[in-house]
């Protein structure tokens, strides 16, 4: 039977509250601006208020989205996958797991392009990556349209859409290279780990 594991659970929640929080529930103009991860140097102003660099952004980005779609697609992402690794790593290695992959996939994004980027898409790739170098054939219903495709493969796909749709320029708007970074990251440390019950 299904269990959501403690350390996804709570994931779940913070993004969760963190979104409608600092979207709809405090009123104080540019507050904004403290949960997301702008390139170090640069500036921009919206509505007379500057927003730039400030050393919280390392964190509190990986906690706020663009929007509900955003939100919806990497809960759903974490829900489903997130509790199968967290078992098999244990709550401690998944949740330095999962700040890492975050925190890495951004820099990666930063690195390549710069601007601002947010969301927890960076680690919920670090999440795929392990789920598939852990249970690489263990299938997985895809969405559209609805037919099961094994983990490895589901990974693969994705990565290399991501990878093709960064350097085209395709789907402009979205972190490519931070999914790309956060799924290398996530079968890094997987495979460093080398845990017992890897299958």
């Amino acid at each position: 039977m299904f269990r959501i594991t403690e350390v996804v659970k709570n994931l779940i929640i913070i993004n969760v509250i963190v979104f409608f929080a600092v979207k709809y529930l405090i009123p104080i103009p540019g507050f904004d601006r403290f949960f997301s991860l702008i390139t170090p140097g640069m500036e921009y102003m919206i509505g007379g208020i500057v927003y730039k660099f400030e050393p919280v952004q390392l964190i509190t980005h990986m906690f706020m989205h663009g929007d509900e779609r955003h939100l919806i697609f990497n809960m759903l992402g974490l829900y489903f996958l997130g509790p199968m690794v967290e078992s098999s790593l244990g709550p401690k290695r998944f949740l330095i797991m999962y700040l890492s992959c975050g925190f890495f996939a951004s820099f990666v994004q930063l690195l390549i392009t710069q601007g601002a980027v947010l969301g927890a898409s960076g680690a919920t790739y670090g999440v795929l990556a392990a789920f598939a170098t852990m249970f690489p054939n263990m299938e997985l219903m895809l969405l559209f349209p609805p037919i099961p495709i094994k983990a490895k493969y589901m990974a693969l796909g994705l990565i290399l859409i991501g990878l093709y749709s960064g350097v085209s320029g395709a789907q402009s708007g979205i972190a490519h290279f931070a999914h790309i970074g956060g799924a290398i990251l996530g079968f890094v440390l997987v495979k460093y780990w080398k845990k017992d019950n890897l299958r």
